[in-house]
């Protein structure tokens, strides 16, 4: 494993805390924690920027804006706007397509080769992930707008983390600015559907803590995993997020340890093994 693949998993690592500190947050609204989350990441990069004399990589070309400010920020408002509209398990399941759709769009967008291993290991993975999300999931007619939704919001990941490939000239650095922009569309977003709740100093300080890691850091070694890791075993590794997610809130008392979350980390981690050794 190369270290740009090193540094994708270790935005897999700081995701797997995001639902813990999302639960704690819970009285904030879901856009305006999105708001709040970028603008701390955001003020975070622009004091590096500025410490470092590194401003100037703000200064990117439109198409390069589109697909960084456009994915982040359209991944969160399609994911909140699919558990607004159907069930959480059933959302979360079919948003977990994004990583085996990183998986194949890997070999058909950035023309990688997909080994047998690559493809097994991301579907016992995927199986892992169904376990842990569809264990007590029902697919109902009435909830399909909130699955499609999910849907929309698996593609629009998977294509923003293939795509960022096509963007390696664009340095990471400039995820500050884009961090920036996807704070301003979801505090508009916000303003526009939700009332405004002021977060106390527990809630602030969990909101500096997301910022911090699972909605900044994380976006930053994503990219550098991305543009020049392996995005093939990533894909398959980033099924281990939502089994150390149940884990850790179990951990916390948020929910209930049963025998899926051994099953789903079972299969989560021979899947992973199998993408590695591919």
């Amino acid at each position: 494993m190369n270290r740009a693949t090193a540094a994708g998993c270790g935005a897999i690592a700081l995701w797997s805390v995001l639902a813990l500190l999302t639960v704690s947050a819970a009285r904030v609204p879901p856009l305006e924690l999105t708001a709040l989350g970028f603008a701390v990441s955001a003020a975070f990069g622009l004091v590096w920027l500025i410490a470092t004399g590194g401003m100037g990589v703000l200064r990117q070309r439109p198409l390069a804006w589109l697909h960084g400010a456009g994915g982040l920020f359209g991944f969160h408002v399609l994911y909140f706007a699919a558990l607004a509209r159907a069930p959480t398990a059933e959302a979360n399941l079919i948003d977990y397509l994004w990583p085996l759709l990183i998986v194949l769009l890997s070999g058909a967008m950035l023309g990688l080769r997909l080994r047998t291993g690559h493809l097994v290991g991301t579907v016992l993975a995927l199986g892992g992930c169904a376990l842990m999300l569809g264990a007590n999931a029902s697919i109902s007619v009435r909830y399909l707008p909130g699955y499609g939704l999910a849907l929309l919001s698996a593609l629009t990941w998977a294509f923003y983390s293939v795509l960022s490939r096509r963007f390696a000239n664009v340095p990471t650095r400039a995820l500050v600015g884009f961090c920036a922009a996807a704070a301003a569309l979801a505090a508009l977003a916000h303003l526009a559907v939700e009332t405004t709740v002021v977060p106390d100093g527990a809630t602030a300080l969990v909101i500096l803590v997301l910022g911090a890691g699972p909605m900044g850091g994380a976006f930053f070694l994503w990219d550098v995993g991305m543009k020049r890791g392996d995005p093939r075993l990533l894909g398959t590794l980033a099924y281990a997020t939502p089994v150390v997610s149940t884990v850790l809130l179990c951990a916390a008392g948020y929910a209930e340890f049963t025998v899926w979350t051994v099953a789903a980390a079972l299969l989560v981690a021979a899947g992973g093994l199998m993408a590695a050794r591919a």
